[in-house]
């Protein structure tokens, strides 16, 4: 294979895989599939929802193509596949795209045809997991007929820093030759560099852990920042203090959701358990972080008795839902748990988030959200503001007061505006 004779195809065109079609699609061609009909026709519109790309950016990309229709993709030879990997109600792998994936790409398989993954998955799972439905579909034998990879997705949704092609990737193959191959691919258009793993597996490990240390890193936080509240000392200013020791690292308390970092470390305990090793660091920080929401709202819950008495019917706003800032990304936001708490103990709360699209919202967690013109016609007796959006800094805190009641219970969990300013802050 080389750049003259590839035809790339991506498999889901989300946030990862649409940066990774529309890069590829600057200088070689591409054809993007979704089985989402709606995203791909907001693509082919030069729209992207996530905000993760500008409409001149797609437009850059002059020689993709997206379809919703599988057999599109006939002709390709370098197969690339990004659709999600979610866990399920227990916290297992939730592999179900990834095997549709698997199924449909099976089905196009051709010799000497190469398939890449980047979903996360557990140390093994593309050999073990996806070949063999590769195999059963296609009728070729692996690492004869046709050949795998694996390179972990570093997207950051919201992050025009850190973009796809100014960040290391990491590579592998299924043999040393094709892993060389895959490598000279990717390296067309990855400016920081790429380096290559030993083996599949090494690849996947190394995704997996990169979010599972800094899941314990923010669970180590979090602990800290609890015991520093019962204490009366702000958790900013001490790691701010801290933070002048030359090996210290300055991570901050915060609730923990979104795709990655929440997601993970359960795929490598997961494995663990399979293996017959019971995690414990792992685990225990995933289990702090899970309960960040409910010490939130305990917090709120408590302080509200003492100054309203009667909490039954007060009024809370909730400002900021994604699971992280200036991105309109809502999943795994762990916000939402923090409006079923309060709801399920008699608040009325209301989210708002200029960042969310509102049908996104009521599709996924059927819940409505304020807007700027419906909010200044209310008044709340208490304000959440749980996202460090840009936009909320900019609006400063005024804004939040101007639709407080008198005596509003404040919570600042992102330390955005200064500790007098707040009732609370993480």
């Amino acid at each position: 294979m080389n750049a003259d004779n590839i035809i790339i195809g991506v498999i889901g065109l989300g946030y990862v895989g649409l940066p990774i079609a529309v890069e590829f699609g600057k200088t070689m061609q591409v054809i993007g599939y979704d089985t989402k009909k709606s995203r791909v026709n907001d693509i082919k519109n030069f729209e992207d929802l996530t905000k993760e790309l500008t409409s001149d950016e797609i437009k850059s990309s002059l020689h993709l193509e997206v379809t919703s229709n599988i057999l599109d993709l006939a002709s390709v030879n370098f197969f690339i596949v990004t659709v999600p990997t979610p866990v399920n109600d227990d916290n297992d792998p939730d592999l179900f795209a990834l095997e549709q994936a698997s199924r449909a790409v099976g089905k196009l398989l051709k010799v000497g045809d190469i398939v890449v993954y980047e979903s996360t998955v557990y140390p093994g799972a593309t050999e073990e997991f996806c070949v063999p439905i590769l195999e059963e579909e296609s009728k070729l034998i692996f690492n004869k007929d046709f050949f795998c990879g694996y390179s972990p997705e570093r997207i950051n949704p919201g992050d025009k820093q850190n973009t796809l092609v100014n960040i290391n990737k990491v590579v592998s193959g299924s043999t040393k030759e094709i892993a060389q191959v895959i490598n000279d691919v990717y390296a067309l258009i990855i400016k920081k560099g790429t380096f290559i793993a030993e083996s599949i597996k090494v690849a996947e490990a190394a995704k997996v852990i990169e979010n599972t240390q800094r899941d314990i890193n923010i669970a180590l936080i979090n602990e800290l920042s609890q015991i520093f509240n019962l204490m009366g000392i702000d958790t900013s200013a001490v790691i701010e203090a801290a933070n002048t020791k030359w090996n210290f690292l300055p991570f901050k308390p915060g609730l923990v959701g979104g795709h990655c970092i929440g997601i993970d470390p359960y795929y490598l305990t997961y494995k663990a358990k399979q293996i017959g090793y019971e995690p414990k660091i792992i685990t225990a920080g995933r289990s702090l972080n899970n309960d960040m929401s409910r010490y939130v709202a305990l917090k709120f819950k408590e302080i509200a008795l003492v100054r309203k008495k009667n909490i039954n019917g007060l009024k809370v706003l909730i400002a900021g839902i994604t699971f992280k800032e200036n991105c309109p990304d809502i999943r795994n936001s762990k916000i939402f748990d923090i409006f079923h708490f309060l709801n399920s103990d008699g608040f009325i709360v209301d989210l708002y988030d200029p960042w969310v699209n509102h049908d996104d919202l009521l599709d996924i967690y059927k819940s409505s959200i304020r807007t700027d013109s419906n909010l200044v016609t209310s008044y709340y007796d208490g304000i959440i503001i749980a996202v460090n959006h840009k936009i909320f800094y900019d609006k400063g805190l005024r804004f939040f007061q101007g639709i407080s009641k008198e005596n509003c219970i404040i919570f600042d969990l992102k330390s955005i505006f200064r500790v007098s300013e707040s009732d609370f802050r993480l």
